[in-house]
């Protein structure tokens, strides 16, 4: 039986005693029940698989992308709790998209939702709507201790024949910049995680609308493989550690999406050797993402 507690003594000096939260993020790849258009089914080893990945993590929050129906959530949150994590708290955010959805799982009490399910924007005047949605909740860990996540999918990099699929991602980062400001704007000292996956590059255009500017520019947490690579760099580059999350078979391709965003006062509780890349044999077998996850010191009951 895995233990599921997650939360371990930590001493950190000049600081309140402090217990570790673990946050993570995994496009599941069509985690569906039955088939829809394109998408297939998820088999009963892929999805062991994925319930496998994150067990091997032990998160506290996970945000989920690509989960079917509710029924869906509710068998991995049921197969996660027979394995020892339980995670009885829940969000799923029904966008335009009816096939996939964004959903949020957690340990601790959501006291707070907005779901955000009708931005639209213009593209070549036409209007179009953010097709998952976000996901944007407040999670109370302890009486003295909440924060708040915002989770996304963002359009992807598929060719579509509405409208160029670069602009439309761009769009819907814009818009989830926007929800950010909104949030950061109403209480700028709040702790902030948003996460997810982006569909882009580090200096892509969504990608720098969503990091933003300023006092309120998000912090990218930039997880990696835990291989034995340390932050050594060479001549002057960053450190070359593994940190794909992606693979696209067509071209042979690995690249990082999926990210881990904080605010400042996020990162400020931000513990950079617990954050990293799930590396495990067979990874493919559960998605064509990895999943990742970052930890943090937070107040103790």
């Amino acid at each position: 039986m895995l233990v599921w507690l997650l939360l371990f003594p930590l001493a950190i000096p000049a600081r309140a005693a402090a217990q570790i939260l673990r946050a993570a993020t995994f496009n599941v790849e069509n985690f569906l029940e039955t088939p829809s258009g394109t998408r297939r089914a998820k088999s009963a080893p892929a999805a062991a698989k994925v319930q496998e990945s994150i067990l091997a993590m032990r998160p506290d929050v996970l945000a989920l992308q690509e989960i079917g129906s509710t029924n869906m959530l509710l068998k991995l949150q049921a197969g996660l709790k027979s394995a020892g994590l339980d995670l009885p708290f829940w969000e799923q955010v029904a966008g335009h998209d009816t096939n996939i959805h964004v959903c949020v799982l957690s340990r601790f009490p959501i006291v707070a939702r907005q779901p955000h399910t009708n931005e639209s924007f213009l593209i070549d005047g036409r209007r179009l709507s953010v097709s998952r949605g976000f996901a944007e909740v407040e999670i109370q860990v302890s009486p003295r201790y909440r924060f708040a996540l915002i989770a996304a999918h963002l359009k992807s990099r598929l060719p579509s024949a509405v409208a160029d699929e670069a602009e439309w991602r761009y769009e819907e980062a814009a818009a989830l910049r926007s929800a950010i400001d909104a949030r950061l704007e109403r209480d700028p000292g709040e702790d902030l995680i948003v996460l997810g996956d982006f569909n882009d590059l580090k200096d892509s255009k969504p990608l720098r609308a969503i990091l933003g500017r300023g006092a309120t520019r998000l912090f990218d947490t930039c997880p990696a493989e835990r291989n034995g690579d340390d932050d050594s760099s060479a001549d002057g580059h960053e450190a070359r550690r593994v940190t794909w999350t992606h693979y696209y078979g067509k071209d042979d391709d690995y690249s990082r999406i999926d990210y881990i965003l904080l605010n400042n006062s996020m990162r400020r509780r931000w513990l950079s050797q617990e954050t990293y890349v799930l590396a495990s044999p067979n990874w493919g077998l559960a998605s064509d993402h990895r999943p990742l996850v970052a930890a943090f010191a937070v107040p103790e009951p």
